[in-house]
Parts: C-alpha cells; structure tokens; sequence
C-alpha cells in the first residue's frame, strides 16, 4: 500500500503531556519518511512558530504542517492557508463564558498570549505556562485573530460540559475537546479534517494514501477525512472509538515505530 502523507498530533499523541521535545527517535522517523519520499508532519493546535521547539528546532519536520487546529496550513515551510476567528463571535463567546465559573478566554497576537476573559488564578491552574506570560486586556481586536482558546477549570466532563454549552449558545465559532481544562476555538466548519482535505486536493493525494495518528476530540475531523485513522493507547475514548487502527502509548514511540514501518514499506497495523 503506497502511502504518500503523514500527519501526526503532539501532545499526547508523539510528545508526552510534560515533555518539551520529542525523542530522537521521532525526528529519526520523521526524516526516514521524507528519504522514502513520504511527506510527514504535524497536526496540532498549536502556533505554528512554536512547533519547530518540540522537534530540538528541525524545522525540516514540521515544512508539512497542519497548525493551530487547521487555521494554519504549511507546505515547503511556508504558509499555504490561514483563517481567522471573527471578532463578534469572540465576544459572544466572553459573554457565555462570563456566566460560567471558573472559566475564559486567551486571545493570541502572534506569539503572545492575552487573556481577555476569566481569571489569571484560574489560568494558572489550567495551562500554567499561559498563566505565567499572560497580558490581561479588555478588548478583542477588530480582526486578525487567527488563535484563540477557552479555559475551564474543572475535569473533562466539564470541559465537555462548557464546551457543549458554547458550541449551543456562540454562532460562527467550533469549540473542542483536545483535553480537560482547554478547548481551541475554531471558524464554523473549519477544524483539522477541514484542513487536512484541503491539503490532500492541493496535492492531488487519495484519501486512502493518508495515514493520521491523534489521541484526543480535535482530531476526530481529521479521523474521519482519510481511510487510515490511528488511535494511540490512552487516546480519549472519542478518538479511541473513531480510530480505525490502535497502537501503543506515547511513551514508548508507538508513533515513530509505526512511522518507522511506513517508511520501510511495511503495515504496521493490525486492529
């Protein structure tokens, strides 16, 4: 089976939750792939500046990049698609949000997070990192805003509780479930699987002649575009039971193994 695209989650997925880079061992079989002539990259909700620091600054392995949950796409590391989240919906969002404790909303201008709704408490708790460079601001640029995220402090039966809520009350706006506490914020309809049938017709590749691996609710979109869907353990049960393929966790490649074979001309899946 000729296999010509490879995208892959991050956290949780080839990065373990805690962990600032990959293993060798993944930027290894990232660029097996590309000597096979695959093209392999990530699919993330994270900004595609900071995607690079995860593979010890290789830029080679994220040139093919679906970023920021698929408002941002790459190919030959330059920008090949971006959208944006519109202002109006934003603020209908901070409105729902308001009523809700212990929740809210950052804001990103290009690298820089600001958070415009909730608590830096309540932040701290959710994504330290975020609660500690935060810039508090009381207004939502007019347009431009191409990253946002929710914050809610809680389990990730909450999260899908207030995630559900938003997606019911804020028009124009998609709101997932990557993992408790945080949910992207996303343009209506537009997501990683949007993205990813976007770079398949741009490169004239088959839905079959793409393999994914995710392990968490923003990547069920994009489990659903192409034939291969790969699941690793620990996955959410959604991701989990959309999968068409399992393998093993995070924390023993079970990603770069796979990519390994891919690379080899091998299939390395079996349930």
């Amino acid at each position: 089976m000729a296999i010509k695209l490879i995208l892959t989650d991050i956290d949780g997925t080839i990065l373990p939750y805690g962990k600032k880079t990959v293993t060798s061992r993944c930027v290894d079989a990232f660029h097996a792939a590309m000597d096979a002539g695959i093209l392999v990259g990530p699919a993330s909700g994270r900004f595609y500046p900071w995607i690079p620091e995860f593979f010890g600054g290789d830029a080679s392995c994220c040139a093919t990049a679906i970023a920021t949950n698929g408002s941002q796409v790459y190919l030959e590391g330059k920008g090949a698609l971006q959208k944006e989240v519109d202002s109006a919906c934003v603020q209908r969002a901070m409105e729902v949000l308001s009523n809700v404790a212990s929740t809210g909303l950052l804001l990103f201008e290009g690298e820089t997070p600001y958070l415009v709704q909730g608590s830096r408490d309540d932040l701290l708790v959710c994504f330290p990192r975020y609660g500690e460079t935060c810039i508090e601001r009381d207004d939502v640029p007019s347009a431009g805003i191409t990253k946002a995220n929710v914050f809610i402090r809680g389990d990730v039966e909450r999260t899908r509780e207030v995630v559900a809520l938003l997606n019911r009350e804020v028009d124009g706006l998609d709101f997932d479930v990557p993992q408790a506490q945080f949910s992207n914020v996303m343009p209506a309809g537009w997501n990683k699987g949007a993205a990813l049938a976007w770079l398949l017709e741009q490169l004239g590749i088959g839905r079959d002649e793409a393999v994914v691996f995710g392990d968490a609710g923003n990547d069920l979109e994009m489990f659903s575009t192409v034939e291969h869907s790969v699941a690793v353990a620990g996955a959410l049960p959604e991701a989990r039971d959309a999968a068409r393929w399992h393998i093993g966790a995070v924390e023993d490649d079970a990603v770069p193994a796979a990519i390994e074979a891919l690379a080899a001309g091998d299939w390395p899946f079996t349930r």
